[in-house]
């Protein structure tokens, strides 16, 4: 009987070896090392790619941000333009009217020039300015801090054009004014 035991379990042994029951290092056969080559290699093809790509965008977002800059700074420009261009319809328009209107004193005439005289004034400097700010290289700036004055320099402009408006509308209402209290201190009384 113990030969019988002895023997099975001897029989176990042998026909069980080591690394069937035990962990042990695993095998890699030439086909998997050759596929984890090419997975690599792919991967790397992948990642050159991916960053062309990313150096691609930024060159496209910088050329972007200068174009919608200009087009900004167009903008600005055109708006200063047509101010100045409305600027201009009030000085041969209503300034005239203004000027030549028998309710206004001469020494009032002297004095609305002056007014109007500043305004145009400051708007010639601020073209010479916006001149120097988009020819000239002596001021080194981005074209974002060139597009940041010029849209001030808009906002100045439109300050400009409703304080032209506002002066016209105020002579207007005092030739009005005027020309009511004329009518009224000469009208003929039937008593």
């Amino acid at each position: 009987m113990k030969t019988l035991v002895l023997g099975g379990i001897l029989s176990i042994i042998l026909l069980c070896p080591d690394r069937a029951t035990a962990q042990g290092m695993p095998t890699y056969d030439n086909t998997n090392f050759v596929s984890l080559v090419k997975q690599l290699v792919e991967s790397g093809k992948q990642t050159a790619q991916l960053i062309k790509s990313v150096q691609f965008l930024k060159d496209a977002k910088e050329a972007i941000e200068k174009v919608s800059s200009v087009v900004q700074q167009l903008r600005a420009v055109e708006e200063i333009a047509q101010n100045n261009q409305r600027l201009i319809q009030v000085m041969q328009t209503d300034l005239q009217d203004i000027l030549n209107s028998p309710y206004i004193q001469p020494e009032e005439v002297t004095r609305i020039a002056e007014s109007f005289d500043a305004i145009v004034q400051n708007a010639l400097d601020t073209v010479d300015f916006i001149d120097e700010v988009l020819s000239s290289d002596h001021l080194k700036m981005t074209d974002a801090e060139r597009a940041e004055v010029l849209r001030k320099k808009e906002q100045e402009s439109k300050a400009m054009v409703v304080n032209i408006t506002i002066k016209t509308k105020r002579y207007s209402a005092i030739i009005s004014f005027r020309k009511m209290q004329d009518k009224v201190n000469n009208r003929e009384t039937n008593f």
